[in-house]
């Protein structure tokens, strides 16, 4: 077993100095509306950059550019190779609507903020000064298209120069059926897992919503303000629709099943769960496992959605070249969190595995030289402090990130000593080699935990954090959590 070195044991004082740092008191921030441009605090006020904020629903990093060539994603693995693929990039909550409130607030999720997919931030907190509004408040145009918050009317009227389009609003029926988007007849009064329809691309909502995209950048191209563009795409999100053309580049019978499809040895109880988004679709046994043939079925949906998106991406990205905006824009790809196919015996989010927390991060900067791989420790919660930086602008003092712009100018200097998350009533931490993740009761009691050497053991499939030859550095890592917990 790999003995703990120097370098991996974190200093609990060195982690609440650099958290504190960086933690200030949440102040009301007044709304000074829309700024001249010329009285932004920009260092690029003359030709201040456009920001393309792109996030896709679940999406895990496999993908071609992150070496698993089994998903077909072209246009994303070429604005990989012209920009910076960030290899450890962590959200800090598994859920869709908490990790999109915590990335645009540059807040982290505690005990008492942003917990599940029906986070508000006008409800957990109200007054802060979002990543959009920051922008709006320093001249740019800012639109929010697509899923960006998971309830599109938060933060509606002071982050967006517009009010949010999503291209539910161009379905009829009821939210949830505009949600789940069939396009089969078979389907109407149905709910599978997945679509397989020979439609155009645009028959689905994030078809849609690239058509709407292109459209806008043509406008914004006419006009002389910088904008701030956040655009959420749905898929790979259940249920897996997708037009048959993206089903077709995969054959099923050739698909792998994860390496690791079982209970992990010696995992708490509480690291397990019900897969229970995957249970509420037709087909599918309200406990228990799921078929073989129904497996390899969703991982074929997921893979043709990724296909998908990333077709749509392409198409955007295209229109930013033909329109000669992407000299000046950055483009900052990401997925909210990631997604389990099976892995420990889960579908879906909602657990501390490194294949829940761990996501896609992609940034393109047109003034750096590209065609690096970034392997530090990033959170998603550095995304708002290292845009702001990269724009010139000024840092709103609530930020509780840390700009990660240093590794672009030098991709291999180190990242964090540990990033952070946390689900319900459980914190995770990523070390230099190391996962671990303690369960907490509600009188901050410890419940259960577990470790991972991601170095001998990638799929964690062997928890060590009972062991007697880790105790020390379990303790020291437990130590950490706490004073994490403690920051508001």
């Amino acid at each position: 077993m790999k003995m703990m070195t120097n370098r991996n044991m974190v200093s609990v004082s060195t982690i609440k100095s650099r958290f504190v740092k960086h933690c200030a008191l949440l102040l009301p921030v007044v709304i000074i509306g829309c700024n001249p441009i010329q009285n932004a605090t920009s260092k690029n006020k003359d030709n201040p950059p456009n920001i393309l904020f792109i996030a896709v629903d679940d999406l895990r990093p496999e993908l071609g550019c992150y070496g698993k060539p089994q998903i077909l994603s072209p246009n994303i693995d070429k604005l990989a190779a012209q920009g910076f693929l960030f290899e450890n990039a962590y959200c800090n909550i598994p859920v869709c609507g908490a990790s999109r409130a915590s990335i645009l607030t540059g807040l982290r999720p505690n005990p008492n903020r942003f917990l599940a997919h029906n986070s508000y931030i006008d409800k957990d907190a109200p007054g802060v000064e979002t990543l959009p509004e920051l922008f709006k408040n320093n001249g740019y145009i800012t639109l929010s298209m697509g899923k960006v918050l998971h309830n599109w009317e938060d933060d509606a009227l002071q982050s967006w120069t517009e009010a949010p389009w999503n291209p539910k609003l161009l379905v009829s029926g009821s939210a949830g059926r505009k949600r789940l988007n069939y396009q089969r007849a078979e389907n109407t009064n149905r709910r599978p897992p997945y679509e397989r329809a020979d439609v155009a691309d645009s028959a689905y909502h994030d078809g849609k919503l690239t058509n709407k995209v292109i459209k806008k950048l043509g406008l914004l191209a006419e006009g002389e303000k910088p904008f701030f563009m956040a655009v959420g795409f749905v898929k790979p999100h259940l249920p897996f629709n997708a037009p048959a053309k993206y089903w077709d580049l995969y054959d099923s019978k050739a698909l792998q099943f994860p390496e690791f499809m079982k209970y992990p040895e010696n995992a708490p109880e509480e690291s397990h769960h019900n897969s229970s988004e995957l249970r509420t679709y037709d087909g599918i046994p309200s406990k228990g496992p799921i078929t073989d043939e129904m497996a390899r079925t969703l991982i074929h949906g997921y893979y043709a959605c990724t296909s998908y998106i990333d077709a749509q991406i392409g198409l955007i990205v295209n229109e930013l070249e033909t329109l000669k905006l992407k000299e000046n824009t950055i483009i900052v790809l990401w997925g909210d969190h990631g997604w389990s196919l099976g892995e420990h015996g889960l579908w879906c989010k909602h657990s501390t595995y490194n294949v829940a927390m761990k996501a896609p991060l992609i940034v393109y900067v047109p003034s750096k030289k590209g065609g690096h791989k970034v392997s530090g420790l990033v959170e998603f919660v550095d995304m708002y402090p290292s845009l702001v930086e990269l724009s010139g602008l000024q840092k709103p003092s609530h930020l509780q990130g840390k700009s990660f712009t240093h590794l672009l100018d030098n991709p291999n200097r180190m990242g964090k000593d540990a990033v952070y998350g946390r689900w319900k009533n459980s914190d995770f931490m990523r070390t230099d080699g190391f996962s671990y993740t303690e369960w907490f009761s509600e009188n901050g009691k410890s419940q259960a935990r577990m470790l991972y050497n991601l170095d001998r053991d990638p799929n964690e499939t062997s928890n060590l954090a009972e062991l007697p030859e880790h105790q020390q550095y379990v303790k020291r890592l437990s130590m950490a959590l706490k004073e994490i917990r403690k920051i508001e």
